[in-house]
């Protein structure tokens, strides 16, 4: 079978591509064609992200391990597409570039059958072209006002200075002019 995926950046401007990938193809292919089909060159770490019906994040998917213990946890090409996505689960989140995070909205459009003589995956259409730069994230809390209130500036003064009024590094030798 092959899934079709509609790919939107996350941007003010519509910017997306349609995607046909086979599903028996891993997380690692698709990402693999979304690099390549926006124009970056794959040299950065991503991750895909599980999510419900209203695009809320649940369980990260990374390019790599990066667990306590190798081996411990399944990264992108553990996954074959048909394993994660189906009629009723049809999203993912998918963010490139941690740095500047580029974040796309991932939808199964629609399973068909296989074309003869088709190559997969392929770009099937692309509408609009890449920003220069991502848009920025607000990556403030639900409850950031009712933090804010607790201190009244949103900041506690005596947290400022950490070794105030301080002598504990006194007992390790610690000279403040040691150079």
């Amino acid at each position: 079978m092959v899934y079709k995926f509609r790919v939107i950046l996350d941007a003010e401007e519509d910017i997306f591509r349609d995607i046909a990938i086979l599903d028996e193809d891993t997380l690692e292919d698709l990402h693999n064609a979304i690099f390549n089909s926006f124009g970056f060159d794959g040299m950065e770490v991503a991750s895909f992200y599980t999510c419900d019906e209203t695009w809320n994040q649940e369980d990260e998917i990374s390019l790599f391990d990066t667990g306590d213990i190798p081996g411990e946890q399944k990264i992108m090409s553990d996954y074959k597409l048909s394993d994660i996505l189906d009629e009723e689960n049809t999203k993912l989140l998918y963010v490139y570039d941690f740095i500047n995070m580029w974040t796309f909205l991932i939808e199964l459009a629609s399973v068909e059958e296989q074309e003869a003589g088709a190559t997969y995956p392929e770009t099937l259409f692309a509408h609009g072209e890449m920003p220069d730069e991502a848009i920025e994230k607000n990556f403030e809390a639900d409850n950031a006002d009712d933090y804010a209130n607790d201190y009244e500036d949103g900041l506690d003064p005596d947290d400022l200075d950490l070794f105030e009024g301080d002598d504990s590094f006194e007992d390790f030798g610690y000279e403040e002019n040691w150079n």
